[in-house]
C-alpha cells in the first residue's frame, strides 16, 4: 500500500509545479541563484503572483464600460525629483462608460456635466480603491487637453465645494488653489473640526493642520505690512504658495470678513479623536 502511494505521488505531484508559479520557481532558480533559498524564492513568488492578479484583473470580472488602470498608490511618498520607477503604483478598475450615461446624453445632458461628473467619479474610484489619477491620466482617459480638465476640475470643486481626489492635491503636487480655499472655507468660515474637513476632502489630519499653520502664518505676516517675497522668505514656502493664499486671503477681505477674527480663530478637533490621542500610550 505504502509503495502504490508513493508511485501515485511520484506520478501526480510534478503536475502541480506546471504553472506559472512552477515556471517562475524555476526561474528564480536556475536564472538567480544569489536571491538565496527556497524560502526567499517562495516569497517573491508569492509577491509577484499578487502583483500579476492585481495588475491584469480578469476580464469576466470586469462590467460593460470598464477599463483596468495603473496610477500611483495614494500612500506613495512624494519628493521633488523622485522617478516613477521609484513611487508605489496600484492598480484600479474605473467606470469610463456607467449605466445611465447613455439615457443622460438622450435626454440632452449637457456633455459638459456629464464630463464633469466623469472625471470626478472616475477620481473617487481610484481614490477609493487605493490610487490617485493626475490631470494628464484624466486627459489621456477622455481624450481632452489636460488645461481643460484642469478647468473642469477647478469648475466642478466651485460648484459642490468638494474636492476631487487626485495627485495634485493627495500629494500636494503643482499648483491647485481650489482645493486650498475649500479647506480653508471649511475650517475657518463653516469652522468644521478637523476630522470632519479630512474626511469631505481626502486629506490627511496632518495635511489639514499644514493648511492652518501656513494659512495663520501668512494671514499674520500680510497684517504685519509684509509684501510676497518677504513672507515667503520668513515662513519658509514658495512665492507661488504664498501668492495661492493670499489670494484667498484678499477674498475674504473683498466679502467683508474680519481677518483678525479668522487669525484668532481656533479650528477645532473631534472630541472622540482627542479621547483617542489622551488614551494612547
Amino acid at each position: 500500500m505504502k509503495q502504490n502511494i508513493s508511485s501515485t505521488y511520484a506520478a501526480f505531484s510534478p503536475q502541480h509545479y506546471k504553472n506559472f508559479t512552477g515556471a517562475l520557481e524555476a526561474f528564480f532558480e536556475q536564472e538567480c541563484p544569489q536571491l538565496g533559498g527556497f524560502r526567499t524564492r517562495e516569497v517573491l513568488v508569492k509577491c509577484i503572483n499578487e502583483m500579476v492578479a492585481k495588475f491584469f484583473p480578469k476580464k469576466t470580472h470586469m462590467k460593460h464600460g470598464q477599463i483596468s488602470w495603473t496610477t500611483v498608490h495614494k500612500d506613495a511618498k512624494s519628493s521633488y525629483g523622485k522617478l516613477m520607477k521609484n513611487t508605489k503604483l496600484t492598480n484600479v478598475v474605473l467606470d469610463l462608460v456607467q449605466e445611465g450615461d447613455a439615457i443622460d446624453r438622450a435626454n440632452s445632458k449637457k456633455l459638459r456635466e456629464v464630463k464633469k461628473e466623469t472625471i470626478s467619479r472616475i477620481c473617487q474610484q481610484a481614490f477609493k480603491q487605493g490610487g490617485c489619477l493626475t490631470i494628464v491620466e484624466l486627459a489621456l482617459i477622455l481624450k481632452m487637453p489636460p488645461r481643460i480638465i484642469g478647468a473642469q476640475i477647478e469648475e466642478f470643486e466651485n460648484e459642490t465645494q468638494t474636492v476631487i481626489p487626485r495627485r495634485g492635491t493627495i500629494h500636494d503636487l503643482g499648483p491647485s488653489m481650489t482645493h486650498k480655499k475649500i479647506i480653508i472655507n471649511k475650517l475657518f468660515i463653516e469652522q468644521k473640526t478637523v476630522q470632519q474637513v479630512s474626511r469631505e476632502t481626502h486629506h490627511s489630519v496632518k495635511a489639514i493642520e499644514r493648511y492652518i499653520v501656513a494659512f495663520k502664518q501668512i494671514l499674520l505676516c500680510r497684517q504685519k505690512g509684509m509684501n510676497t517675497k518677504e513672507i515667503a522668505f520668513s515662513v519658509r514656502k514658495t512665492v507661488r504658495l504664498v501668492k495661492e493664499y493670499e489670494k484667498i486671503i484678499d477674498e475674504y477681505k473683498d466679502n467683508n470678513y474680519i481677518l483678525k477674527k479668522l487669525m484668532n480663530l481656533e479650528v477645532g478637533i473631534d472630541s472622540s479623536f482627542e479621547k483617542m490621542i489622551d488614551s494612547m500610550p
